[in-house]
């Protein structure tokens, strides 16, 4: 038995199977590929866009942080649609990561800053001043 709907703003379908055998449910999830993405990583060599990677990264930014997994998940299918829209098949690393940046500033300037620190390798305490002085977060003005 199958039950098939839309899911993820009809990026993917979600559709619930039992197994013949046992009786038991579970749960599959397809999306649609528009093609096969490449990233092109910084030291020249190629590894195929990997979906769970991108919400790994995510998800360790996000790490404590007031965000719902429902909320990351939507993140990693807007990231992945952008990327995919781009029309390239080769997509280099640091593209990834500026998308990644844009979202995570859109949804928690705490995860933000935290991707940002790894993204653009901060070796020191004064890399994050300048960056959150560059990023316009260092103003505490109007916070309690």
């Amino acid at each position: 038995m199958k039950d098939s709907r839309p899911s993820d703003d009809g990026a993917a379908i979600r559709r619930r199977r039992s197994c013949p055998q046992c009786s038991g449910r579970f749960t599959t999830f397809e999306r649609v590929q528009l093609r096969e993405l490449m990233i092109l990583k910084r030291n020249g060599r190629r590894t195929p866009f990997d979906r769970d990677k991108l919400e790994r990264s995510l998800n360790v930014a996000l790490r404590k942080r007031p965000v719902q997994a429902e909320q990351v998940e939507q993140l990693v299918s807007r990231i992945t649609r952008q990327l995919e829209s781009l029309g390239e098949t080769e997509i280099p690393s640091s593209t990834v990561g500026d998308f990644i940046m844009k979202a995570l500033k859109s949804v928690d300037e705490v995860a933000y800053v935290r991707y940002a620190s790894v993204y653009k390798d901060f070796r020191h305490t004064g890399d994050f001043a300048r960056f959150l002085g560059d990023e316009g977060l260092d103003d505490e003005s109007g916070r309690n």
